[in-house]
């Protein structure tokens, strides 16, 4: 009997030539991968952009903001000055937490939403996407719980798979999040001997949604996330985009030492220089800063010096006004068009931010009608992107942030097209089986 070890037939070639003579792979790495990217997997928005850039087409699918109105070359003038006086500063590596100077402006623009905040208790990232990757990293394990509003954020979701966590979907309606949804959510989960390490929230002018967290019920999800011994994780980059009214008041300014607060200069200023920051009770910052430092040593000195010169000698609000009378004239024109060419469909009504989130008549994909979509030239995202377990095929979501009002009532005038002639052959054919409902019942956020 022989006494050499064998090798499993089921076992990867170590080395890419023992691969690609194995024939079995197409990546000759794969047996190398870490388990954890598994789970990731393209965007679907980023899928659209090769697509959705070209001039031909309607792109109501990214969040672009409209930059167009900036004062450039003021702006660029003051750039300059920046480097020429502080240039082997910006240019140099910097604080692992952020400028000093830019933590205590972002404490200003907080201040907004009611939140009182110490410089040192932010954090500055590479946009807030970083941030939402730090906090990922600093809070779940493999196999660990977080609850999501129901639809979510699809760049959260990305981040959340990568960590290999389970994501549980709480119900929004009209008015945001429902407090007993997401009471009788966590119940459930603890029922299954599981708690949730933080509950994941976009409070204003919700991406994709489009609804708004009601004053009313700010203090009650807070109250639910205590008693359930729940994190809350508020993810804001449109607090300050709204089209009448001042800014709500954060979740962290009410309840400071339970919130870990998310904000962005992407939609106020410019996604190009990649700032954002978060606000984190004093424990959790420290570790922010750690997670921070080995991900990326420092953000960028040229980016939060650039930013800082924006705040410090140009009038920012009145810029932010601008932006929400103009954001306000194309949300207009896209409810218009919907009520015009898309009867039949349901839409909520954002009362900010970039985004409409449309409920399909009864038999209709969006994910399988997107190539009949961008074969007509208009382009959007279909509902499953934003779901963990691939639902709400019977929603697309919507942007009207980026293209000017005439487009947009284009784009959708070539939207009813497909839909018309998709509903046709709905009611010839039928559906297949292929409308899904969403994970967990409870109202969804219809409100045309």
């Amino acid at each position: 009997m022989s006494t050499e070890p064998t090798q499993p037939e089921t076992a990867t070639p170590t080395t890419p030539a023992a691969a690609a003579a194995a024939g079995t792979r197409l990546d000759p790495w794969f047996g190398s991968y870490s388990a954890r990217t598994r789970g990731m997997k393209a965007s679907e928005i980023r899928a659209l952009f090769a697509v959705a850039n070209r001039p031909e087409v309607v792109s109501l699918a990214g969040g672009m903001p409209n930059i167009a109105d900036l004062p450039m070359e003021d702006y660029a003038d003051a750039v300059a000055d920046l480097l020429r006086s502080q240039g082997t500063r910006a240019l140099q590596y910097g604080s692992g937490q952020g400028d000093p100077v830019l933590r205590e402006q972002i404490t200003e623009i907080m201040a907004l939403e009611g939140i009182n905040a110490h410089p040192d208790d932010v954090v500055v990232t590479t946009g807030s996407q970083q941030a939402l990757d730090l906090v990922s990293r600093i809070f779940l394990d493999p196999g660990d719980v977080l609850v999501a509003e129901a639809p979510s954020y699809v760049g959260a979701l990305g981040v959340f798979r990568s960590y290999e966590a389970e994501v549980v979907h709480a119900p929004m309606d009209a008015h945001g999040l429902v407090p007993e949804e997401l009471d009788r959510v966590l119940t459930e989960l603890a029922a299954r001997g599981k708690r949730a390490k933080f509950l994941y929230t976009v409070p204003n002018f919700h991406n994709p949604g489009g609804v708004t967290l009601s004053l009313e019920r700010r203090p009650r999800v807070i109250e639910v996330a205590r008693r359930h011994g729940v994190l809350i994780l508020e993810d804001n980059p449109y607090g300050l985009l709204g089209f009448e009214g001042e800014p709500l008041p954060a979740l962290a300014s009410m309840a400071p030492e339970d919130v870990i607060y998310l904000g962005s200069f992407s939609k106020t200023f410019a996604p190009g220089y990649r700032v954002g920051w978060a606000l984190a009770p004093h424990a959790v910052r420290e570790k922010l800063v750690l997670a921070s430092e080995s991900a990326i040593l420092c953000p960028s000195n040229a980016a939060q010096l650039a930013i800082s010169t924006y705040l410090s000698q140009f009038d920012w609000q009145a810029q932010v006004k601008e932006y929400r009378r103009m954001y306000a004239e194309r949300r207009d024109a896209m409810v218009g068009a919907l009520a015009e060419y898309l009867p039949t469909c349901s839409w909520t009504v954002p009362e900010g931010g970039f985004y409409v989130w449309v409920r399909l008549p009864e038999g209709l994909d969006a994910r399988e009608m997107l190539p009949r979509a961008v074969t007509a030239l208009v382009a959007y995202v279909p509902g499953t992107a934003f779901y963990a377990d691939g639902s709400g095929s019977e929603y697309l979501r919507l942007s009207y942030c980026y293209p000017t009002p005439e487009r947009i009532v284009e784009g959708v005038r070539r939207l009813a097209g497909v839909l018309n002639a998709e509903a046709e052959l709905v009611g010839l054919f039928g559906t297949g089986g292929t409308s899904r409902r969403t994970s967990v019942d409870g109202p969804s956020p219809d409100v045309s």
